[in-house]
């Protein structure tokens, strides 16, 4: 179960690092929208790196649930139109 744990902890990690690089805030600089983008896209940083944090100590649910949180918020702001982001793939819901 632990290594279970381990693995999907660490699978989530580098898909949200991954989504990261991947996704570009799509509304043009300096609208509404486009600060929503970049609050959406700093979530998502943020908990990337509350995760390698819990990682690092070793609290695998921490870092899960971090590492979900995160990519929940680019998935979220793919959907609304906020990044463009791939419609290929096993990174975002978008199609």
């Amino acid at each position: 179960m632990a290594a279970d744990l381990e693995e999907k902890t660490d699978r989530y990690g580098e898909l949200l690092a991954e989504a990261l690089e991947e996704a570009t805030i799509a509304p043009p600089e300096g609208t509404p929208m486009a600060e929503a983008a970049a609050d959406c896209y700093e979530m998502g940083a943020s908990y990337l790196e509350d995760g390698n944090h819990f990682r690092a100590q070793g609290d695998l649910v921490n870092a899960l649930a971090s590492f979900s949180y995160g990519h929940a918020w680019l998935d979220a702001g793919a959907r609304v139109g906020l990044f463009d982001v791939p419609t290929e793939g096993h990174l975002f819901t978008v199609e």
